[in-house]
């Protein structure tokens, strides 16, 4: 079984840049969809971005496309979402998980989750 552990979080102005890991514990990611959710107060889940084993990307058509770049190295299997041109509304707690299912958009394609990693940008 594997166990995803996000770091990388933290408090930054509007503007800057962050960048979110994703390792594992136990088992390594190799084989799995790594996906990145966030959850911002009073506010559901959302998917944010996806990477398939194969490398393919996938990215919420909201805001964040265009500034968020999710990315993985095979070398160490952690994977990486950087993020650039934070907005206070990316405020929230990241959740990396890991999966083998087709779909990678939602929540249903993940089987193990992280604890989360707390992301808040300032105005």
């Amino acid at each position: 079984q594997v166990q995803p552990v996000e770091s990388g979080g933290g408090l930054v102005q509007a503007g800057g840049s962050l960048r979110l890991s994703c390792a594992a514990s136990g088992r390594a990611l190799s084989g799995y969809n790594i996906g990145w959710f966030r959850q911002a107060p009073g506010k559901e889940r959302e998917f944010v971005a996806a990477i398939r084993w194969t490398g393919a990307a996938t990215y919420s058509p909201g805001s964040v496309k265009g500034r968020f770049t999710i990315s993985r190295d095979y070398a160490t299997s952690t994977v990486y979402l950087q993020m650039n041109s934070l907005k206070p509304e990316d405020t929230g707690v990241y959740f990396c998980a890991a999966g083998a299912r087709p779909v990678v958009a939602t929540d249903t394609g993940f089987d193990y989750w992280g604890q989360g990693t707390q992301v808040t940008v300032s105005s």
